[in-house]
């Protein structure tokens, strides 16, 4: 590697995609303030996602919806009394 070209946070990190439950060990700067120990003993920053190449549907060829904070339940709850939602006029 080229000197001086790197952030400073330049360190290992290992990426958890939780909607599959795989984990990749890569170098990053990404902030982070949890960690988990790897496969080699070690503990490592870690970088939690809802999707990677491991469970999206271009690399995996499977459609799959994922919904892991209730986003279409949130938005239905914060919708739900508003002036824009049709139903029987009096």
């Amino acid at each position: 590697m080229k000197k001086d070209i790197h952030p400073a946070g330049y360190r290992l990190v290992v990426f958890k995609d939780f909607s599959c439950d795989e984990a990749f060990l890569v170098r990053s700067c990404a902030p982070t303030k949890e960690t988990i120990v790897w496969e080699d003993g070690n503990e490592y920053p870690l970088v939690k996602l809802e999707i990677s190449a491991y469970s999206h549907p271009f690399f995996t060829g499977k459609m799959k919806f994922v919904d892991t904070a209730g986003r279409i339940d949130k938005f239905n709850k914060k919708f739900a009394n508003s002036r824009f939602v049709k139903g029987e006029e009096k």
